[in-house]
C-alpha cells in the first residue's frame, strides 16, 4: 500500500509520544489535577500534525511580502586584461632572458611577441542584487556592483527586465542609488529605523550566482565590524548564507524591514561559510537622501591625523585611561589648525559626548554638516580644556577623493622592557633639509618592528622634545626611565603622514 512505508515510519514516533504523554498524565495524577487528558491531547496536536512536520510556520509570510521588492542586477564592465605582461614576466623570471650573443630557444621570440601583444578589452558580466525603496522606482544596491558598468539592467522577481539610471553613488560606504523608470507601482520595502540586536533572526534575499529570488535565514552574529580602514560604516555580521551575487541585496528583520545591505563575505573558498557582512540601515538612511538630492555625499572635515590611544600611548601621555583620539598632526590651514589643536592633544569628547576612539570621532565628524560649530574636549599635557571648531567640507568630498580624517591603526605592542632593535642616523646625513632622526634599519621581530617602525621613518620628537641625533633619543628614553614611565611617546613621520608610537624605555 502507498501509505505503508510512511505509517511504518510513524510507529516509533507515535510510540515515543504516547509514552511521554502517559508519563505526563501519571505525573499529573501524582502531583494534582493540573494535567488532564484534554490538555495532553491539545499538546499532542501542537507537536505533530500527522505529516512528520512541525505545525508552526517559518518565514514564508515575511518572504511573500518582501521578496517582490528584491531584484537581480546585471552589469557589463569593460575589462582591461594585463595577464600577458604578467605571464611574460613570470616566464623570464623562471627561464631567464637569453643574451643577444646566445642562440635563443626555438620559438622564444615568437612566444615573447605573442605575450607582449595586448589583447582587446572585453565586456564581462557582473551579477548583484538590489531592492526598491519607493513605488516610483528608486532602489538601492551596492556601489561595487554598478561601478564602471557600461550598461546596467535589473530583473524583477516576475522575470521582467528594466534598464536603470544611476542617481548617485558613495564609494566610501559602498551604497548606490539607482532609478528604474516605467512604473509608479513597483513593490517596495522600508529601511529599519533601529539597529538590530545580536542574536535576532534575519532573512537575506538576493541573486547569488545569478539565481534570483534566493532566500536564506540566520541570525545577527555581531555588530560594529570595522572592515574598511577608511570607511564610514560599521558592518553588521550575519550568518545567513550569502554568496557572490548577493551584494546589494537586503537583509530583513522578522518585521520585514531592511536592517542591512549585503556587501561582503569572509571566505577562504569564495563561497559562504556563514560569515557575511551588511551595511547597516543607519548608514543607508543617512546616505540615500544625499544621493537623491545631490548625487553625492558631503561630509564634515576637521583636517587632523589621529589614532587610537592604546594602553602604551596612555602610559606615555600620563593618562589614566586608554580612550580618546590622539592628534598626531593638524593639517596646515585646516579647521583643526585654526582652532588651535596641537600635535599630542587627545580629543576625549565631541559636543559633550565621550569619544572612545579615533574611528568613532571620524564617523561623528563626517556626519556633521559643514559650517557647524562643535565643542571638542581635549587633554593637553595632562590638563583638560575645551575648544570650539567650525567643521568644513572636505576638499575632495563628493569627487571620489577619500573624504575622511586620516588615522593610523596601532600594531600589536611588544614586550615593554625588550631592546628596541633600531639603527638610527641623524637626519642631516640623509639630506641637508631633513630634520629629526632617520630609522636606517629595523631588527625583524624586534620591538620597534612590532610597533610599526620601518626603515626610512623619521623620528621627529621623543617625549615631547625634538630629536636630531641618535643620542637625543637615548637621552629622552633615559629621562622617561627616571620618571618611572614604561613607555615614551615618539612622533614619527612615515611618508606623507605623521603618527605617534609608544616606545618602551627599556
Amino acid at each position: 500500500m502507498p501509505e505503508g512505508p510512511k505509517s511504518a515510519r510513524l510507529l516509533p514516533i507515535a510510540a515515543t509520544i504516547l509514552g511521554l504523554a502517559a508519563l505526563i498524565v501519571a505525573t499529573g495524577w501524582l502531583s494534582g489535577p493540573a494535567v488532564t487528558i484534554d490538555s495532553v491531547r491539545l499538546w499532542l496536536s501542537n507537536v505533530v500534525d500527522g505529516t512528520d512536520a512541525p505545525s508552526r510556520g517559518g518565514f514564508e509570510d515575511i518572504v511573500d511580502r518582501v521578496k517582490p521588492a528584491v531584484f537581480g542586477v546585471s552589469t557589463k564592465v569593460l575589462e582591461e586584461e594585463e595577464e600577458n605582461a604578467i605571464i611574460l614576466q613570470e616566464f623570464l623570471q623562471e627561464f631567464g632572458e637569453p643574451d643577444a650573443s646566445e642562440d635563443k630557444p626555438e620559438g622564444f621570440g615568437k612566444r615573447e611577441e605573442e605575450l607582449q601583444e595586448p589583447k582587446r578589452p572585453r565586456l564581462i558580466k557582473n551579477e548583484g542584487s538590489g531592492f526598491f525603496i519607493s513605488p516610483d522606482g528608486y532602489a538601492v544596491t551596492a556601489n561595487h556592483v554598478i561601478e564602471r558598468g557600461r550598461s546596467i539592467e535589473i530583473t524583477t522577481s516576475e522575470g521582467k527586465r528594466y534598464p536603470v539610471r544611476i542617481i548617485g553613488a558613495d564609494p566610501e560606504t559602498d551604497i548606490a542609488l539607482i532609478k528604474v523608470d516605467g512604473s509608479n507601482r513597483f513593490p517596495f520595502v522600508e529601511v529599519a529605523d533601529r539597529p538590530p540586536r545580536i542574536g535576532e533572526w534575519v532573512i537575506a534575499v538576493g541573486n547569488p550566482f545569478g539565481l534570483g529570488g534566493t532566500v536564506t535565514a540566520g541570525i545577527v552574529s555581531a555588530g560594529a565590524r570595522d572592515l574598511m580602514p577608511k570607511g564610514y560604516s560599521d558592518y553588521i555580521q550575519i550568518d545567513a548564507p550569502v554568496n557572490q551575487g548577493n551584494s546589494g541585496g537586503p537583509t530583513f528583520d522578522i518585521d520585514g524591514k531592511v536592517i542591512g545591505v549585503n556587501s561582503a563575505i569572509f571566505s577562504p573558498t569564495g563561497g559562504s561559510i556563514g560569515i557575511g557582512f551588511a551595511i547597516p540601515a543607519e548608514t543607508v538612511r543617512a546616505v540615500v537622501p544625499q544621493l537623491k538630492q545631490r548625487g553625492m555625499v558631503t561630509r564634515g572635515w576637521m583636517g587632523v591625523h589621529i589614532q587610537d590611544v592604546t594602553p602604551e600611548l596612555a602610559d606615555s601621555l600620563g593618562l589614566k585611561q586608554a580612550r580618546g583620539a590622539l592628534v598626531a598632526e593638524a593639517n596646515a590651514g585646516s579647521p583643526a589648525a585654526k582652532a588651535g589643536i596641537l600635535s599630542g592633544d587627545v580629543i576625549t569628547a565631541l559636543n559633550g559626548s565621550p569619544v572612545r576612539g579615533d574611528r568613532e570621532l571620524v564617523k561623528a565628524v563626517s556626519e556633521t554638516p559643514p559650517g557647524t560649530v562643535v565643542e571638542l574636549g581635549l587633554i593637553r599635557k595632562e590638563n583638560g580644556m575645551t575648544v570650539s571648531l567650525k567643521v568644513e567640507q572636505h576638499p575632495g568630498s563628493g569627487d571620489g577623493t577619500p573624504a575622511e580624517e586620516q588615522w593610523h591603526e596601532q600594531p600589536d605592542p611588544g614586550p615593554a622592557m625588550s631592546q628596541l632593535g633600531l639603527t638610527l642616523a641623524p637626519g642631516k646625513d640623509i639630506g641637508p633639509n631633513t630634520s629629526g632622526v632617520v630609522v636606517t634599519d629595523v631588527e625583524p621581530g624586534g620591538v620597534a618592528a612590532e610597533r610599526g617602525l620601518e626603515p626610512g621613518d623619521i623620528i621627529l620628537e621623543v617625549g615631547g622634545q625634538a630629536v636630531n641625533v641618535p643620542s637625543d633619543v637615548d637621552r629622552a628614553l633615559s629621562n622617561a626611565r627616571a620618571g618611572s614611565r614604561h613607555n615614551v611617546l615618539a612622533r614619527v613621520k612615515s611618508g606623507d603622514s605623521t603618527h605617534f608610537v609608544a616606545m618602551p624605555v627599556g
